[in-house]
């Protein structure tokens, strides 16, 4: 796999990033830094969070806020540096700790747009990541946007299954938005049985 594969933003992000309202996206655990890139190059406001801070340089010279910070302390807890409703929009590609996913829901503001991919069982038949801990469950990423049930979240898409590329791999991907308030539109038709027509 060349490098410029690795370097290309992630599909699901290019597909998803121009619904995000006016305001800061956070592109957490960003790496190598190929998600800001783009966002930087659409006109969006970046925030790029990780611990490791080789890509920040460039990413700064671009526009980009850096901040340089290790999110997992311990594997069942949090080191969540952010208030809440902050971000109009979040980016996790490739990273998954699970008990993260309230503090993500709770820092979008209402009408943001949470964007996450990251790899699922299976993915061990293709190499790394392999171990659980890094893995989504069937159908997980679908329940842990529910997490925190202040938050209510409507989605706009999601996958799961095998991709081909950049890389052979498992995976899961959503992008779903914090709802503005319990408006109508939120919320599912009701059915009625034939003779309650």
């Amino acid at each position: 796999m060349s490098n410029s594969m690795l370097a290309e933003p992630s599909h699901w992000v290019k597909r998803f990033a121009s619904l995000s309202p006016a305001g800061e996206v956070l592109d957490l655990a960003c790496g190598g830094g190929r998600n800001s890139r783009f966002l930087l190059a659409e006109g969006f406001t970046v925030t790029c969070l990780d611990r490791d801070d080789s890509s920040f340089a460039d990413l700064a010279s671009r526009g980009a806020k850096t901040i340089l910070h290790d999110l997992e302390p311990d594997p069942e807890e949090c080191n969540w540096p952010f208030p809440s409703a902050c971000f109009a929009a979040i980016v996790v590609c490739n990273y998954l700790h699970r008990p993260l996913f309230p503090h993500l829901l709770d820092s979008l503001q209402q009408g943001g747009l949470l964007i996450y991919e990251t790899f699922a069982t299976g993915n061990e038949q293709f190499g790394k990541p392999s171990s659980p801990r890094f893995l989504l469950q069937p159908g997980e990423l679908l329940r842990q946007i529910h997490t925190a049930p202040e938050s209510l979240m409507h989605v706009i898409g999601y996958e799961e299954g095998f991709i081909v590329e950049p890389k052979p791999a498992m995976v899961q991907r959503i992008c779903a938005r914090k709802a503005a308030g319990s408006a109508p539109e939120d919320k599912l038709p009701v059915w009625l049985n034939e003779d309650q027509i």
